[in-house]
């Protein structure tokens, strides 16, 4: 009996748009079709022109069906063939394994027979090309002219779900992206709000000329000076000094995410990357496209994160962890650090290469006790902020003489250790004027545990720190194994640690590893 081509087109396209879900309406489209086509799989693909890479965004079987973003570049002479292919809509594949384009699309995926024979058909919608099908055949099967017919048939509503799926998905993505940055920049807002540099006109005058200077630039700026004297401070008034002020100031701690986390949380990462991945995640990189991004403490980094930080500084591009796509960044970045980095790369525990990359355009801040000047304006604007804080109705003046005994202070804490002292006067004071005696005793108490370490090191030459200890003993292991780090008899199974975390512990101490490297046992070293 001969087909009726209306009732498989309406069967067909019943079936196709039956779902938002673009997998789960391929699978209940496919077993309908293979009534009238031996068709065993079908596949939905984005062709990007510029890149030349073919995208599988969804697959459907008998088996089960899911979304994909399965990426396959192609080489020239696939190229050509998609190019030549607008020509001839639909193509008869005899073997799927030696198509210029199906070819390598399969052989990503994997798990195809290469042998089998395949339709493929470019979508065209208002006389705009969407994407392809593909129909891949049972085993030992074959298409002719008639399945050909009944696939053309089909274009249009084949089409018409394709697009409706990428706008449902890119719809999908920009909630997902507004819900998520709107999170991110309303706790960056909470930070910021009340930042403003204080000792712009005086002890930091030089420092704001500087940064007027290189602000309209996008020139990387790295930022020099002790602990607490405002770094974050200056990194926001370069960024809101910006072309990019409209756009996100992206903060990073570098010495404050964990190893294990670091490339999550800068570069994001695909569902399902690791465990735990249950969701997308845009890294901070990501989040700073078209704005700036303000690595603090950059000397605390790893090397190995180093390179990763290199190579986007380098390309200006990323890829998410479980990823494939390359994602391009435009950003603005300006690094700080507390640390001595010329004596790190001494040390080999920074790169050169690195170290020259962010230190376009160094600003040393100075510390609070060569701006003395600054401390009556700091004083009041902390006063003010920190009654705010904490509710207070009436804000307690400072008692004679405070304000002399806070200059002639040393502040090894720096502005953040003024904050502290004018909050904690604030809470002593119970509404009379505040006085600031305790200052100096804390400060006294501070000095004289530091003394004691001092001289406890001094006394007894064989006290090590910390990490010092831990090499010691590292090289006293590896001796003992011959240089091995895995294996029953490596250094990794006597203590107890993981083999690839034994190594990046050996990079931060600097222990040298590998064939090349020579133990004596028994030398400790």
């Amino acid at each position: 009996m001969r087909l009726d081509e209306n009732q498989f087109f309406r069967g067909a396209t019943l079936r196709i748009c039956g779902s938002l879900e673009l997998a789960t309406a391929m699978q209940q489209c496919l077993k309908f079709i293979r009534r009238h086509l031996p068709a065993g799989m079908l596949c939905f693909h984005l062709y990007e022109r510029e890149l030349g890479i073919v995208e599988t965004v969804a697959r459907a079987s008998l088996d089960g069906a899911r979304a994909m973003d399965l990426r396959t570049p192609l080489g020239a002479r696939g190229r050509r063939q998609v190019e030549d292919q607008r020509t001839q809509r639909i193509r008869v594949v005899a073997r799927m394994g030696d198509d210029a384009v199906a070819g390598p699309v399969i052989r990503q995926m994997g798990d195809v027979d290469e042998n089998i024979a395949g339709l493929i058909m470019d979508l065209v919608l208002e006389k705009k090309f969407i994407g392809t099908v593909s129909i891949f055949s049972e085993p030992g099967q074959v298409f002719d002219e008639d399945h050909v017919s009944l696939l053309a048939l089909l274009n249009e509503p084949f089409a018409v779900a394709l697009s409706n799926s990428l706008r449902y998905r890119e719809l999908t993505q920009l909630r997902d992206m507004l819900a998520d940055d709107n999170r991110y920049l309303q706790d960056e807002l909470r930070r910021i709000t009340g930042e403003e540099v204080i000792g712009a006109e005086f002890g930091l005058k030089g420092v704001m000329a500087l940064v007027r200077q290189v602000a309209p630039l996008d020139s990387p700026v790295l930022l020099l000076g002790e602990t607490g004297t405002g770094k974050e401070v200056i990194a926001g008034a370069l960024h809101n000094m910006s072309a990019r002020r409209e756009n996100a100031l992206i903060r990073v701690n570098c010495g404050a995410i964990a190893p294990t986390l670091l490339d999550s949380e800068l570069f994001g990462h695909e569902k399902g990357a690791f465990t735990g991945a249950l969701t997308q995640k845009r890294g901070r990189f990501e989040r700073a496209h078209q704005g700036t991004i303000f690595l603090d403490e950059i000397g605390e980094l790893s090397p190995e994160a180093q390179v990763r930080l290199l190579r986007v500084l380098q390309e200006r591009e990323i890829e998410r962890i479980g990823g494939t796509a390359t994602i391009r960044v435009d950003i603005r970045v300006i690094a700080a650090t507390h640390r001595d980095l010329e004596s790190l790369l001494t040390r080999g525990r920074f790169r050169e290469d690195l170290y020259f990359r962010l230190r376009v355009f160094p600003i040393a801040i100075p510390p609070l006790r060569n701006r003395t000047a600054d401390i009556p304006a700091l004083v009041h604007h902390f006063i003010l902020k920190k009654a705010k804080d904490m509710k207070l109705t009436r804000i307690p003046p400072l008692a004679p003489g405070e304000l002399d005994h806070l200059i002639a202070y040393h502040w090894p804490g720096n502005v953040r250790e003024l904050e502290n002292s004018v909050e904690r006067a604030l809470i002593l004071s119970r509404g009379k004027p505040l006085k600031f005696h305790n200052i100096a005793r804390i400060a006294d108490q501070a000095a004289q545990t530091a003394g004691t370490h001092a001289r406890v090191r001094d006394a007894d030459p064989a006290v090590l720190d910390l990490d010092e200890v831990m090499a010691a003993h590292i090289r006293k292991v590896l001796a003992n194994c011959g240089g091995r780090v895995e294996g029953p008899r490596g250094a990794a199974r006597l203590l107890n640690v993981n083999p690839s975390t034994l190594r990046k512990r050996m990079r931060k101490l600097s222990i040298p590893f590998g064939r090349s490297v020579r133990f004596n046992k028994g030398s400790g070293a």
